[in-house]
Formats: C-alpha cells, sequence, structure tokens
C-alpha cells in the first residue's frame, strides 16, 4: 500500500513539474511569450497551441521559445529556427506556399466531396421515388417478360441462359431493375 501511495505521489509531483509557470522578467516578456506561444502547435496534441498543451514536448517548446526570446531574436526568428527545426506544422498558421497548399486546402475539398457525394446519394435514393415492386408485381413483372421472349420465339428467359459463362435470366435482371424504375416514375407522376 505505501509503494502504491508512493508511485501516486511521485506522478503528481512529475506532472505538477511538467507545467511549471515561467518567470519572466517583466510584463511586455509575458505578453510577448504568450503572444508567440498562441502561435505555436503542439507537435504532439497537434489541436492546441504550446501555451494550452500540458505535453510534456509543449514545456520543451516553451522553454526553447523563452530561451530564444532571451537571447535577443525577433518573434521571426524564433518562428524560423523551430519552423526549420519541426517543420511548417509547428506554426498555427502555416505559410501558403506549394508545400503547405494541402493543409490549407485539404480540408475544404474533403468537406465538398463528402457534401458531393452525399447529395448524389440523396438524389439516387430520391430518383426512383422508393417504389420497390412487392412479390405480387415482380411475378407479373417476370410472367410479362416470359411472355415477351415468348412472342419473340426464344426461350423462358427467366430460366435461361443467355450465353456460357453467364447467370442464367442476367440479361432479364437489368430489364427488371428498369421496370422497377419505371414503375416508381409513373407512381410519382
Amino acid at each position: 500500500m505505501r509503494q502504491l501511495l508512493f508511485g501516486v505521489l511521485w506522478l503528481s509531483t512529475a506532472a505538477l513539474a511538467a507545467d511549471t509557470p515561467f518567470e519572466f522578467a517583466d510584463a511586455s516578456e509575458a505578453a510577448r511569450f504568450r503572444a508567440l506561444a498562441t502561435q505555436l502547435r503542439c507537435l504532439v496534441c497537434q489541436n492546441q497551441t504550446i501555451e494550452d498543451s500540458h505535453a510534456p514536448l509543449a514545456q520543451d517548446l516553451r522553454k526553447e521559445v523563452l530561451r530564444l526570446m532571451r537571447e535577443g531574436r525577433t518573434d521571426d526568428d524564433i518562428k524560423a529556427y523551430l519552423t526549420q527545426r519541426y517543420g511548417d506544422f509547428v506554426l498555427y498558421q502555416p505559410r501558403m506556399k506549394p508545400a503547405t497548399y494541402l493543409l490549407w486546402y485539404g480540408p475544404p475539398l474533403l468537406l465538398l466531396a463528402g457534401l458531393v457525394l452525399a447529395w448524389r446519394r440523396w438524389r439516387a435514393r430520391h430518383m426512383h421515388g422508393g417504389a420497390v415492386l412487392d412479390a405480387a408485381e415482380r411475378a407479373n413483372a417476370w410472367a410479362l417478360l416470359d411472355a415477351a421472349a415468348g412472342a419473340d420465339g426464344g426461350e423462358d428467359v427467366s430460366r435461361a441462359g443467355s450465353g456460357a459463362g453467364r447467370h442464367p435470366g442476367a440479361r432479364t435482371g437489368a430489364a427488371l431493375a428498369r421496370l422497377e424504375r419505371n414503375v416508381g416514375k409513373a407512381a410519382r407522376t
């Protein structure tokens, strides 16, 4: 029990140490630090700035930013250094250039593709009016197709094959599907 208690205390102390606040020289340094920290992305969390993140890497990046600030580097120098080291993804608002087009245009294009796909599925579902033949209507349709094939001098199309290697009635399956669509259209008008 003592070992468990010791382990919990040790872990909680380590967690508190990871988010220890920094000592700033003055209010302007603190404001500049916070402004920079909100412009940089946590590479672990990916949806948080390094100011908001509790990840150990974010803590390291905060220390690095403060160190670079105290060396006298400008905000642009600090961003350029971190971009060179971690890539454009470290910037919460990456610069527009060919290498980042996917970051900028990818989400809207995926949204547009999803909307087009949803619209096409909705349109396909509502084009035939949702009318489907019941068992009696389907049997009647097969009888009409059989009669039409018999009038042409053909054989019983519901059971006859239409060529080597083809499923019996495969040709009439498409005809039945067309018939169901036409029945659906007629029901709407």
